[in-house]
């Protein structure tokens, strides 16, 4: 069950194909032509300096709550970036010292002197530490925000990386810690030795003082492997001991072997292709189902235990323990341990709560968390020492709360509110739900002013995702609340099929034949906004980045008559050659392979770039995207501008020249692109 070994070839007849060189000459004249154009549009607009300045001030506002995370020598830890700390800071402090509000912090390691005595545009892409007391860790530097990071090992306890440590050059590399002296990893190991997608699929075992040409390997997937390439994983005790090491082997988007790697050789794992390991807690591996598991009567969905040491002696008749079932309006969205305890974040009808499970002779025993209702709630950190975790609680209206609970006991504590970034005073929240074309009902979630009146006349901004079983749940809209909704705006976000909001049925219900119903969900909910007279085409704006980039190009594409500004970040665009452009082989379990004819007959009715044409009633776009991205790459965005230009269109473009994904590498890039952003949405929906 492997990807495409064939993958399509760039289109002779494509006039746009050097684009796909992504720092090509060509290219990036094109790129800073269309800055040079766009940008003075928008950025001479009176309004421009105001929403930057807001932007600026709430991305870079100290009383942000810190995003916590419990370190093995009691300490925690955070990344911070703010005005003085741009690129950022890597810092600590203890829990009782962060109870007072006014923390002692310590600096671990700090980026923007890094990249200053380095000459280099480093962006942080996180640090792997070593169990049990986290001391030694693997931070992972990007250039100016590509997915390929350059790994080095660093002590916390001295702030300086270990010399002669570990180090893996510029990759996209998959690693973990074996023992202080030994490394698991997938990169590329020669030239070339990569998937049809760029990723690895070879692991082996480094030693301290190695040179990585002498690593040992333990584990071989095949270059025409999809998905995102083979990754080690570890799995530890609550004291940090490693208990079983896992190659995790994708063979496409969602299918993929998990093969447990031992003395004796690599050993396949019955497990379903669609599953994904949680974690281990007392001696049991956890594991959640994206599909049915018929061997053992379990339904997607589930989560499950499975004893470890019985897994390693007879893997084929160890037989799993239903932990939860979700219901219909159910899913889980997030599951963690601490010490002693399992926590599940789970979701209903697109509303949090957390669950804490016990594991003894009874089985599996849950308690639920007393939090606020009708919010996000999501699991930011857990504690191995203890049961302590860190959770983030927040809606649409209500600035974001940091809770320390304890999962055993149930006690709750709020550490942090977030300050107020703009007046929710005047604001209520509502959940809707549109039918779609095959009469599926899709909930959506509406803020809005309590005034308004229901005459089609409220400039509305749509966002939505409808991708790879990620879920949009509500959560405090800091920079829309200030951008947009304290000038008028309506707020609207979409969970439509492909995302997870109802768990793996909802994703599975979007994939490859069936896409063109993430793409009906998305205009059921645009014109029952409009039937419900919330707003109309003339004042209804739409945005989506990634997967929602090539949702706005669908958008654009087959229903333009319904909208009046679309926002289109970092997008997919050509689908007809999607899997030879940047990564995109290794979506193909997703959208289908274009190279099938059954699955070209779909992507054909949808492929936004082959589908732009003369004549339409196109709104004037806004396109955006990175030449350091390195994930959806710039060609898509670039190629679209193109024909819009080609054929006559009204368009904005923005490329910025670093940021990766994200489309920005530091908090000022990020205010810059949301200031564009809502300079374009005011002009074209409330001028």
């Amino acid at each position: 069950m492997s990807a495409f070994p064939a993958l399509a070839l760039p289109d002779p007849n494509d006039p746009y194909v050097y684009m796909e060189e992504i720092e090509g000459a060509r290219a990036m004249d094109f790129a800073r032509a269309e800055n040079d154009r766009s940008l003075p549009l928008l950025q001479n607009d009176p309004r421009y300096s105001k929403l930057y300045a807001d932007a600026l001030a709430i991305a870079t506002a100290k009383d942000r709550i810190p995003g916590m995370g419990f370190a093995g020598d009691g300490s925690l830890r955070n990344y911070w970036q703010d005005a003085e700390h741009v690129r950022g800071v890597w810092r600590s402090t203890d829990l009782d010292s962060y109870r007072t509000g006014k923390p002692g912090w310590k600096t671990i390691l700090d980026l923007d002197a890094l990249a200053k005595t380095e000459g280099k545009n480093w962006v942080w892409k996180g640090a792997a530490c070593l169990a049990p007391d986290d001391r030694i860790c693997l931070i992972s530097l990007s250039d100016g925000g590509k997915d390929a990071v350059e790994v080095r090992e660093f002590d916390t306890a001295t702030g300086q990386f270990v010399k002669d440590g570990f180090f893996l050059p510029q990759g996209k590399h998959r690693f973990t810690w074996v023992d202080v002296d030994t490394l698991a990893v997938a990169t590329e190991w020669a030239k070339g030795e990569v998937t049809t997608s760029g990723y690895p699929y070879i692991v082996k075992l480094v030693k301290r003082g190695q040179p990585l040409a002498a690593a040992t390997e333990v584990f071989r997937g095949k270059a025409e492997d999809g998905g995102y390439g083979v990754s080690p994983i570890g799995l530890r005790d609550a004291d940090g001991k490693l208990q079983a090491l896992i190659a995790f082997r994708p063979l496409d988007t969602f299918n993929a072997e998990h093969h447990l790697l031992g003395n004796a050789g690599a050993m396949k794992l019955p497990f379903p292709l669609k599953s994904s390991i949680q974690g281990l807690i007392d001696g049991q591996v956890l594991l959640t189902l994206e599909q049915d598991w018929a061997t053992h009567g379990e339904k997607s969905g589930d989560l499950l235990a499975l004893d470890l040491q019985k897994l390693k002696i007879d893997p084929a008749n160890t037989h799993p323990t239903l932990v939860l079932r979700p219901s219909q309006s159910q899913a889980i969205e997030q599951v963690a341990t601490t010490r002693n305890r399992l926590v599940v974040a789970l979701y209903d009808n697109v509303k949090g709560g957390i669950l804490s499970f016990s594991h003894g002779p009874k089985g599996w025993i849950s308690t639920k968390l007393a939090l606020p209702k009708d919010a996000s709630v999501g699991i930011a950190s857990t504690s191995d020492r203890d049961d302590k975790l860190l959770l983030g609680v927040a809606s649409f209206l209500m600035p974001s709360t940091q809770v320390l609970a304890d999962a055993a006991s149930g006690t709750t504590e709020t550490l942090r509110t977030l300050p107020a970034r703009f007046d929710a005073s005047n604001h209520l929240v509502e959940q809707h739900w549109a039918t779609s074309k095959d009469g599926t009902k899709v909930p959506y979630f509406v803020v809005r002013p309590k005034d308004m009146k229901p005459d089609g006349s409220a400039p509305t901004l749509l966002y939505a995702y409808g991708g790879f079983q990620v879920s949009q749940t509500p959560g405090y809209a800091a920079s829309v609340g200030k951008l947009w909704l304290e000038r008028g705006g309506v707020y609207v976000i979409a969970n439509i099929r492909g995302g997870g909001e109802f768990g793996p049925r909802w994703h599975e219900a979007g994939l490859k034949l069936n896409r063109m119903r993430v793409y009906d969900d998305f205009f059921a909910v645009s014109e029952d906004l409009i039937a419900r007279k919330i707003t109309s085409p003339a004042k209804l704006g739409i945005m989506g980045g990634s997967n929602g980039g090539l949702l706005m190009g669908v958008a654009l594409t087959l229903r333009p008559e319904l909208y009046k500004a679309i926002v289109v970040q970092v997008p997919l665009f050509d689908m007809i050659g999607y899997t030879h452009i940047g990564a995109g082989a290794s979506w193909v379990g997703e959208y289908g392979d274009p190279a099938d004819p059954e699955e070209r007959k779909v992507i054909d009715t949808y492929s936004p770039y082959q589908l732009l044409a003369k004549g339409k009633p196109y709104p004037k776009v806004f396109l955006e995207t990175s030449t350091k991205d390195d994930r959806v790459h710039p060609a898509h965005a670039r190629k679209a501008a193109a024909r819009l230009k080609a054929l006559g269109y009204d368009y904005l473009y923005y490329e910025n020249i670093d940021g990766g994904h994200a489309a920005a590498a530091n908090l000022n890039e990020t205010a810059k692109r949301q200031a564009l952003e809502y300079t374009y949405l005011t002009q074209q929906l409330m001028d």
